[in-house]
């Protein structure tokens, strides 16, 4: 029975169900945010939503009977529990709040999609890496930003009037959101502000952040080649086995054959 139930679970065809039901659930926790939606089709959206997680419920009760404690071993599938967890906590009172952190189960295609799998794997892979990057910027940030609070501090006050609101505008201007209008207001007192301006935003936006986007990439990279290799160790394992029973079979011709050419 637990094989079956193994096999079943396993399966693409149920996989491929389960995403459906993810999709959908997500669909209908975006039409309930319509108040005509929900006057005309509110009973259906609340009937599909709880059919959703009836299902994911079972879903889990299947893979902890299949795989016992083995499944607490494996994040993804902490992760699917923590998500259908949070949904079956109640929703009235105080609690209510709750009720729209049901959505959060959209986030078990996260799960269930094996390609989102490699990737959020491979960002949490570069997260060490990224590490000592976040530390280079905030010193970028904070330099640049007790600067910025010293020498135009009194010509605009609004962008950089004390140590907090100099570095929100640096942060901003490191987005890329107005970093040339609010340049263009300092520059009407300091002709020479485009070079500090200028210099900041090669540093933050051209280099430190593109060294986040190399250590992603390079994260990705490891993580596909580990797909490769353990897909490559898993064939040739069949291989050896399919090697070792063709052996087999060849030992037990044998045995039978050369007695009978014997008599």
């Amino acid at each position: 029975m637990r094989e079956r139930v193994r096999a079943a679970v396993e399966s693409t065809g149920f996989q491929r169900f389960i995403t459906a039901v993810i999709v959908a659930n997500a669909a209908t926790l975006g039409f309930e945010t319509s108040k005509e939606m929900i006057a005309n089709y509110g009973t259906f959206l609340a009937l599909v939503d709880h059919v959703a997680l009836y299902i994911f419920v079972a879903e889990l009760a299947a893979k902890m009977y299949v795989y016992g404690w083995r499944f607490f071993r494996d994040p993804w599938n902490l992760f699917d529990t923590a998500i259908v967890g949070i949904s079956l906590l109640p929703t009235a009172g105080g609690m209510s709040v709750l009720r729209a952190l049901r959505v959060l189960r959209a986030l078990r295609l996260i799960s269930v999609v094996p390609s989102l799998r490699k990737v959020v794997s491979a960002l949490l892979t570069a997260v060490p890496g990224m590490t000592s990057i976040v530390v280079l910027l905030s010193l970028v940030l904070y330099v640049a930003a007790v600067m910025s609070t010293k020498l135009y501090g009194e010509t605009a006050p609004e962008y950089f009037g004390s140590l907090p609101t100099s570095l929100f505008t640096l942060f901003q201007m490191m987005t890329g959101d107005a970093w040339s209008d609010i340049t263009r207001e300092v520059m009407d007192e300091h002709s020479t502000a485009w070079i500090f301006f200028v210099v900041f935003m090669l540093v933050c936006t051209f280099v430190v952040l593109n060294l986040f986007i190399a250590v992603v990439v390079s994260a990705m990279e490891e993580e596909h080649v580990d797909a490769a290799l353990h897909a490559n160790d898993d064939f040739n394992k069949t291989v050896l086995a399919e090697l070792a029973a063709v052996r087999t079979e060849l030992s037990l011709l044998r045995e039978a054959v050369v007695p009978a050419q014997r008599e």
